[in-house]
């Protein structure tokens, strides 16, 4: 059992003692899970460079995880779900429960209506990402080093730059997260290079005009975590730095992390928090988090140590046809739009050929082959159809046909939705890079299918109920079209542009170098041909005819869509917005209709 010791830091009383149904009271445990696995067992011959850790006194790699389990105070759950922390926040409460946000960034935790506690769950958030700041209620990992002859490892890291509004330095980090220094502060094997839109040809900025510094009242100071660019990072550039790093963790330790937390639970007879194991074992993750569980069946790490299937279900949520940066060197795992491993083929978990290489894989290849594959339920919104990756989770890459997937898979589309559940006083600059949009974002608030997701996930693993069939755009009843088509179908709303076709995003087949396989890359990225990108057809109104439908999209009073412009404050404008989508509502009579051309039909014209 890799699972070596268990510190237990707090544990209180949930939500006041609150009874929840049958399930009785609650408790909260906040604590560390610390591990060591052994590098010649088969079952981690995947991990990238764990070979190249430093090993303890007994031959194995440690490393340790940030917990909190919310499980019955009186009785042994039959169920466990793993809450696979995004970007340290824990965010099953938020989705299922439909609580707010109070206690995503902080200790506490909002019960929401509770329904996860009346289905009898026990939640664990898990911390498994290494470069998290571990304060304010955000849960992380201690990752091991890569050591090279006794030091830390150097290589080549690329950091891309989003700016918002100007400024003359930035972290050598996505986000605000722990970055990889530079191993010096010599520009001799680092770039700068910029690009006007996601799809742009770039162009290098020369070397006098950057520096390895931090910004102090524009005077730059020397740091080797810092880059300072004199003319300043201007904002809707986008921007990737090129430079020589130290400090790479084992990043593949964030998969070992899910997967020895989940078998520790579900197998160990010294588990204090459990008499008697868990009949059930269920893991969840949001964006950044469902394409690592993608990666944890790609890696076929459903299986431990000891051969044995962790988890029964798995729901990826808002995926889209990517994994992540969970697996290689110098890997960032919040990084999602720079081009890099997360991009690379296979997208759908069907064994397919890639028509521009000669691989033919698919996402579930080396799960089948070790065994333990999961009940898997993928669901994702608009979002990230309009993002370009989204149909390749379910459609042939040569964009020929649609392709069903495997027997123990499902995939749903919640149509006319956005990245993130919608909601009526929408928060502003409410994504992580701090955009603003330029239209109202999308209010749809689809966690109710997400429950109906978990819901038919529960009756498929434990009562053997098939759920319903995937329900996605199709090319074979034409549901599916191409954005551009999807754009000048669009009614023409008062007041609202639309996209620039030639400026969307889009997925490519790359080329990161010859060393690609054992996790190194090479930068900048090769880019090649592009992988084709198909969203819903549209009605008269714009709204999306396939998917799953909440009742905004079938009985509407507004326009919904996944995708939005980014407002002129944060720089260019005709671009779009990654995540954020739009409701426009219709005009209430005939007179206001005709007032301001609005094309669409009022909703005293619809409904009586």
């Amino acid at each position: 059992m890799t699972v070596t010791n268990l510190e237990i830091k707090e544990t209180t009383e949930f939500h006041n003692g609150k009874c929840w149904g049958s399930s009785g009271p609650y408790e909260k445990i906040d604590g560390i899970i610390h591990f060591a696995v052994d590098p010649s067992i088969p079952a981690n011959f995947g991990i990238v460079d764990l070979d190249k850790a430093a090993l303890n006194e007994e031959g194995e790699i440690p490393f340790s995880s940030d917990f909190t389990l919310v499980t019955p105070l009186n009785q042994e759950p039959e169920r466990i779900l793993i809450d696979v922390t995004n970007r340290g926040r824990k965010k099953a409460f938020q989705d299922f429960n439909m609580s707010d946000t109070t206690g995503i960034l902080g200790h506490d935790i909002d019960p929401g209506d509770g329904f996860l506690f009346k289905f009898g769950f026990g939640i664990l958030s898990l911390g498994w990402q290494f470069d998290v700041y571990r304060k304010n209620g955000l849960l992380g990992m201690k990752a091991p080093l890569i050591l090279e002859n006794g030091k830390p490892v150097v290589g080549t890291n690329s950091v891309e730059i989003r700016p918002t509004a100007k400024v003359k330095d930035f972290l050598l980090a996505d986000r605000t997260h722990k970055p990889y220094p530079s191993v010096s502060l010599s520009k001799k094997e680092a770039s700068l290079l910029v690009r006007d839109w996601e799809d742009g040809p770039d162009t290098l900025i020369p070397s006098s005009e950057w520096s390895f510094a931090k910004d102090h009242l524009n005077t730059p100071y020397p740091s080797k975590e810092h880059v300072f660019l004199k003319s300043g990072f201007q904002p809707g550039k986008i921007y990737n730095f090129i430079y020589q790093a130290t400090g790479a963790v084992v990043t593949g330790t964030t998969l070992l992390s899910v997967r020895d937390t989940g078998s520790w639970i579900r197998h160990s007879r010294q588990n204090p928090f459990f008499k008697k194991p868990p009949r059930y074992l269920y893991a969840y993750g949001v964006s950044q988090t469902g394409r690592l569980l993608r990666h944890f069946i790609y890696a076929g790490m459903n299986i431990d140590e000891n051969g044995h299937q962790v988890y029964d279900g798995i729901l990826p949520h808002v995926a889209g046809g990517r994994r992540g940066n969970f697996n290689h060197r110098f890997g960032q795992p919040s990084q999602q739009s720079a081009t890099g491993f997360g991009h690379l083929f296979p997208f759908t978990d069907r064994n397919l050929k890639d028509p521009y290489s000669s691989k033919k894989e698919g996402l579930q290849d080396e799960q089948r082959a070790r065994g333990g594959l999961p009940k898997l339920i993928y669901t994702n919104t608009s979002a990230e159809y309009w993002r370009g990756d989204g149909s390749l989770s379910h459609m042939d890459p040569s964009g020929c046909c649609d392709q069903s997937l495997p027997t123990n898979a499902r995939t749903y589309m919640f149509s006319g939705t956005q990245h993130g559940a919608g909601s009526m006083e929408p928060a502003k600059a409410n994504s992580p890079e701090l955009l603003l949009e330029a239209y109202k974002s999308n209010i749809v608030d689809y966690r109710p299918l997400l429950r109906g997701a978990l819901s038919n996930l529960i009756s498929w693993v434990e009562n053997g109920k098939n759920p319903p069939p995937s329900c996605t755009p199709s090319l074979d009843d034409g549901t599916a079209i191409c954005r551009s088509d999807a754009i000048s179908s669009m009614p023409s709303i008062p007041g609202q542009d639309l996209p620039n076709p030639d400026h969307l995003w889009k997925i490519r087949a790359i080329d990161l170098g010859e060393k690609t396989d054992i996790g190194i890359a090479r930068y900048p990225v090769i880019e090649g041909k592009t992988y084709p990108c198909f969203v819903s057809a549209l009605d008269e109104d714009g709204n999306e005819i396939s998917g799953i439908k909440m009742p905004d999209i079938s009985v509407p009073i507004a326009t919904h869509t996944g995708w939005n412009l980014r407002s002129p404050k944060t720089g260019s404008p005709e671009q779009l917005i990654s995540m954020i989508g739009i409701s426009s509502a219709f005009p209430v009579s005939k007179a206001q209709r005709e007032s301001t051309n609005d094309p669409r039909l009022s909703i005293k014209e619809r409904y009586t």
